[in-house]
C-alpha cells in the first residue's frame, strides 16, 4: 500500500493560511502565514534529519546546545535552553549516551547532578548534521532576493522585540 507522503510516511502539513477567511484581520492572516512557513520548513528539516542521519530534531537541538558549550551543561540548563522538561532531556540524553555521542560527568559538589557534554564522536556527527542543515536552509532561502531576505530579517527582529516586551518572554 502506498503511503500518503513517501519520504516521511506522514501526511504533508496543513496549509494553516487556509484557516483565514477573507474577512479576517491582516494581523491574523500574517500570523497564519508565518506559522505555515515555520511548519513547512520544520517538517522538511525533520524529514531530512530522519532520512539522511537517522535522527530527530530534538536530538539535533540537544546536540546543538552542547556544541555551543564544550565544557557541557547540566540537565536543568539544557531543559531551560530547549524549553522542554527534564524528563524529555533525560530520554534524549540516554539514547545519545548509548550511541556514544554524549557523556555524563558527575559534579563533585553535587552528586545528584551531572554535566552532559558531547564526546569527540558526538562532535563529529553533529558537525556533519549541522553542515547539512545549514546547506538545506541556504538552498531554501536562496530563492529570496537579498532585499527580501534583509527586509524579512528586520521585520522579524521588530516582531521579536515586540513579543518580548508585550509577552515578557525571553529569546
Amino acid at each position: 500500500m502506498n503511503s500518503p507522503h513517501p519520504v516521511t510516511d506522514e501526511l504533508p502539513p496543513p496549509d494553516l493560511e487556509s484557516r483565514a477567511g477573507p474577512d479576517d484581520h491582516d494581523d491574523l492572516r500574517l500570523w497564519l502565514r508565518l506559522l505555515t512557513c515555520c511548519t513547512l520548513i520544520e517538517g522538511d528539516i525533520r524529514s531530512r534529519l530522519r532520512t539522511e542521519f537517522e535522527t530527530t530534531l530534538p536530538r539535533f537541538d540537544l546536540m546543538a546546545q552542547l556544541q555551543r558549550v564544550p565544557e557541557g551543561m547540566k540537565m536543568s540548563e539544557l531543559s531551560r535552553h530547549m524549553m522542554v522538561t527534564n524528563g524529555n532531556i533525560t530520554g534524549i540524553t540516554d539514547q545519545l549516551e548509548k550511541e556514544g555521542y554524549v557523556e555524563r560527568l558527575k559534579v563533585a559538589s553535587d552528586r545528584r547532578s551531572s554535566i552532559i557534554r558531547l564526546t569527540p564522536k558526538g562532535r563529529r556527527a553533529f558537525q556533519k548534521m549541522a553542515d547539512a542543515h545549514e546547506h538545506w536552509i541556504q538552498v531554501l532561502f536562496n530563492g529570496l532576493s537579498d532585499k527580501s531576505r534583509k527586509s524579512m530579517f528586520e521585520a522579524l527582529g521588530e516582531l521579536k522585540l515586540l513579543a518580548q516586551t508585550r509577552l515578557g518572554s525571553r529569546g
